[in-house]
């Protein structure tokens, strides 16, 4: 069996650690984008948004991508 974090790239491994993070103010994140990952929070947020999608993410982890998918379609839902 394949193991999914040997198949995920280390920038979304980076992308999926930081969501599993809270931030305690607006901009923190987006610091930690800047500085760990070396990412514009836009460019952040589309390959987040993409990696959403991928099943090597939901198998390596399945709490961060489930509560991140139901989050993008509650949103969604809002338009």
């Amino acid at each position: 069996m394949e193991r999914p974090e040997e198949e995920l790239g280390a920038r979304e491994r980076g992308i999926l650690a930081l969501e599993r993070r809270g931030f305690p103010a607006a901009g923190v994140k987006e610091r930690a984008i800047r500085e760990e990952l070396g990412l514009s929070p836009v460019r952040y947020y589309q390959l987040l948004n993409a990696l959403l999608d991928d099943p090597r993410a939901l198998a390596l982890d399945p709490v961060t991508v489930n509560r991140l998918r139901r989050v993008r379609e509650g949103r969604r839902a809002e338009r």
